[in-house]
């Protein structure tokens, strides 16, 4: 399967004391790697793992490959902003919307439940994998 990856997954994979590392590994099994993702997710999985090694270690190991330039897309990341102000979203949903937008073959693998909410294409479900709920 081709995916996108969010910050959930991530964690999970890499800590095996997450509440969904369980999840997780079983979905690791089902993905072709390397999952796509974009920099702020990056960023946010290095803070949660407190650990750039690790991160590093992800990209170099092609777990995960950068594939999405923020500064292309700047206008649909503003309008998306505008469109989820109600929900606050940060920098990494907002550019896992676009990158939804940009390859609607792969399915966005998260813990987040924003992205029931989040549309792309203004009014199409994003494809989603999330950890079913408790």
């Amino acid at each position: 399967m081709n995916a996108i990856a969010d910050t959930g997954l991530l964690v999970a994979l890499a800590r095996d004391n997450d509440q969904y590392h369980g999840w997780a590994a079983e979905i690791g099994e089902q993905i072709d790697w390397p999952a796509l993702t974009c920099e702020a997710v990056l960023a946010e999985t290095a803070f949660h793992l407190r650990s750039s090694e690790e991160v590093i270690g992800m990209l170099r190991d092609n777990v995960v490959r950068v594939a999405f330039d923020r500064e292309s897309h700047l206008d649909a990341l503003h309008d998306l902003a505008v469109r989820y102000a109600d929900r606050h979203p940060d920098l990494a949903d907002l550019c896992l919307i676009r990158m939804s937008e940009l390859y609607p073959r792969h399915v966005l693998i998260t813990t987040d439940n924003d992205f029931r909410v989040y549309r792309r294409n203004k009014r199409e479900a994003i494809p989603l994998l999330c950890p079913p709920r408790r």
